[in-house]
Order: C-alpha cells, then sequence, then structure tokens
C-alpha cells in the first residue's frame, strides 16, 4: 500500500467519524426542542443556535468524507459488490442529512409536527446505517 492511498483512507476515516458525530447529535438537539413548552424561549432560541451552527459545521465535513472516500474509490480503484451497498448507504446519510436540515428549518419557522418520541426514534437511523457500513467495510461479504 502506498502512503496517499493511507493518507485518504486515514482522512476519509477522521471526517467519516466527524461527520456521524454531527448526524448522532443534531437530531438529539431536535429532541429537546420537541419537549419544550411555549413559554420556554430562551432555552429554544439556545437550541436553534446550537442546530444552526451544528448543521453549518456538518456540511463540510460530510463533503471532505465523500472527497476522501471518492478518491479511496476512484482513485485507488477499490471495488465490490460490498461498496455498491456502502454507496447506497452514503446517499442514505446524504439525504438524512438534508432532511435535517429541513427539520431544523421547520423548527425555526415554528413548524414541527413531531413529537420528541418519534425524534427519538429518527435519532437511531445513523446509528443504524453506520453499523452496516461498517460490516460492509471490514467484512465484505459480497
Amino acid at each position: 500500500m502506498n502512503s496517499t492511498y493511507l493518507w485518504a483512507k486515514a482522512l476519509h476515516i477522521v471526517f467519516v467519524t466527524s461527520w456521524f458525530a454531527g448526524l448522532f447529535y443534531l437530531p438529539r438537539l431536535f429532541v429537546n426542542l420537541a419537549m419544550l413548552g411555549p413559554d420556554e424561549t430562551a432555552v429554544r432560541e439556545r437550541l436553534l443556535l446550537m442546530s444552526r451552527k451544528l448543521l453549518r459545521f456538518m456540511g463540510p465535513l460530510s463533503g471532505l468524507a465523500i472527497v476522501f472516500g471518492l478518491w479511496l474509490w476512484l482513485g485507488e480503484g477499490i471495488a465490490g459488490g460490498w461498496l455498491h451497498a456502502k454507496l447506497t448507504l452514503v446517499v442514505l446519510l446524504v439525504g438524512y442529512h438534508h432532511y435535517c436540515a429541513r427539520l431544523l428549518r421547520a423548527f425555526e419557522a415554528g413548524r414541527n409536527t413531531h413529537s420528541h418520541v418519534w425524534y427519538r426514534w429518527f435519532n437511531e437511523l445513523p446509528v443504524l446505517v453506520l453499523f452496516a457500513v461498517v460490516l460492509l467495510v471490514v467484512i465484505k461479504p459480497f
């Protein structure tokens, strides 16, 4: 293995891990927002600010994770059926990320329609995807 591949792989892992941290935490902020009463405006504004900043931070992390992943795939010639399954899950994660942005806009506009319980379940989706991706990458079942 050449050192360029190892650098790309290390950076991919760092940015994927960082992006996932945001994907785990942003919906948790939504849980807290959904639990607030109408008179808790100061807390609401603080949680919205935290959510906006986290979402803004997650964008470049996801982009860099994808760039280094593409580098590994196309530049280093990584292939296999497992990779197609992983790429499908990455596309779902990108969609999840964008859906989180949509949910945040709904909170900002006062149009949230989901309960804190819904957000607790929604918060588990990236955990399941991470589990599946790690198994695909390490085991390469097909």
